[in-house]
């Protein structure tokens, strides 16, 4: 209760960017990931990039725990009813896929290697192997496999294939789950390395996206910053910390750079 008052009190003194700042790092990660979720789905339209981010990057443990949240703060609504009513099409059924929690685990030494060979043929067939996509073989290999496995799938696939499975993807996609499907091979790939281009396009072109940009550093503060940082640094050729200085001012710059460094 006191947290709450103390919130609601923070909204009333703070405002704009900064305010935004303070109340994501005062909330529960996984209340204010449920929160971003909800806002994402809210009002005209929906922001896919958001769905994308929050539920393409999480293992089914934290599935769990942000579906629980979410029923909790929303009067017993369930995520994947709302993510029903908000999305459609190929890209509903990613996401509901994704919100069911139920992909394998295992690393490395678990991966059964004559699997991840057909599942690689049965991508290829579907996608760049046949006219047309067939989308519910994709969800099933990138929903539902280990990201160990699926690791195994891409270098069979290129293999096989000739080229890599998101090239495929982005011929043969579109729409948002063209973006989810890139979204888990990204992630499977280098879960930094997906959080340092979402951190780095939200501060490109005209303008900052500065409530992706909050959003990242901040939900990423106390789990793997320090490796996203550096991934970024490798890739844009300046810190993270430069970025924020470039695109960002006054208290609200000063608060991102006190998480980053």
């Amino acid at each position: 209760m006191f947290g709450d008052d103390l919130l609601e009190r923070l909204k009333g003194e703070l405002k704009g960017d900064f305010e935004e700042t303070v109340l994501a790092l005062m909330t529960p990660p996984v209340e204010y990931q449920a929160r971003c979720l909800k806002a994402a789905m809210e009002g005209a339209g929906t922001s896919e990039d958001v769905l994308i981010e929050i539920m393409c990057t999480k293992n089914n443990e934290e599935i769990e725990e942000l579906k629980a949240a979410y029923s909790e703060l929303y009067d017993g609504n369930s995520l994947e009813d709302d993510i029903e009513n908000e999305t459609s099409g190929h890209f509903k059924r990613l996401l509901v896929s994704l919100c069911n929690a139920q992909r394998e685990e295992g690393g490395e030494d678990d991966v059964d290697e004559d699997q991840a060979e057909e599942d690689a043929r049965e991508i290829y067939e579907a996608g760049e192997g046949q006219r047309g996509t067939d989308e519910s073989k994709f969800n099933s290999v990138l929903a539902l496999r280990s990201f160990a496995h699926l690791r195994a799938m891409f270098e069979k696939y290129n293999d096989l294939a000739g080229q890599s499975i998101d090239s495929m993807i982005d011929d043969e996609c579109d729409g948002p789950v063209k973006d989810g499907y890139l979204a888990i091979v990204s992630c499977v790939r280098n879960l930094p390395g997906f959080f340092s281009k979402r951190i780095n396009d939200a501060c490109k072109g005209w303008g900052t996206d500065d409530t992706t940009l909050i959003r990242c550093i901040v939900s990423r503060s106390e789990i793997d910053l320090v490796q996203v940082k550096a991934v970024f640094e490798d890739r844009y050729g300046r810190t993270m910390a430069e970025a924020v200085e470039d695109e960002c001012k006054g208290d609200y710059k000063n608060m991102l750079l006190a998480i980053i460094k």
